[in-house]
């Protein structure tokens, strides 16, 4: 879901990156990594000063995009850090930037004063199947691959 929110929104802003945190633990060359990425998405092209420590990126970040409108999702955060050293607070970013993040820890939302949440409900088998098929499949699911499908679906 927060890939097709990311494809459809992106055009709309001066910079965008969807950035797949991911879910292990995280070390400060982990994050310099992210925030590298993060910068070179949203300025292509853009010569980037080189740095090697998460405060430099942290400035980095803030200084080059302060005036910029982005659009940028943080997809499966699970540390407070993530957060505070890749997207910081609402000043690092120009107006009318907006910020997604997914997780699921509600509690990491709310201890970094995220506004508005929505939780998704859980899809039944169904729709399950349905979401595999179109990203495995691309379209629905073979007939020598449904008993496969089913059983991932209701494995997981």
């Amino acid at each position: 879901i927060a890939w097709a929110v990311y494809n459809s929104l992106a055009k709309k802003f001066d910079g965008s990156c969807f950035l797949n945190v991911g879910e292990e633990p995280m070390q400060d060359e982990d994050l310099v990594r992210l925030q590298i990425i993060l910068l070179s998405k949203i300025l292509p092209g853009k010569q980037l000063e080189v740095f090697t420590h998460v405060r430099e990126g942290m400035t980095m970040i803030q200084n080059r995009l302060r005036t910029k409108r982005v659009l940028i999702i943080l997809d499966n955060v699970n540390q407070p850090d993530q957060l505070k050293k890749l997207v910081g607070n609402k000043s690092w970013f120009g107006d009318g930037s907006r910020i997604l993040i997914t997780t699921r820890d509600k509690r990491l939302l709310s201890d970094h004063g995220v506004k508005l949440r929505y939780d998704l409900k859980e899809l039944n088998p169904r729709e399950a199947k349905e979401l595999f098929s179109a990203h495995a499949f691309i379209g629905e699911c073979p007939n020598e691959y449904v008993n496969l499908a089913e059983e991932l679906v209701e494995y997981t």
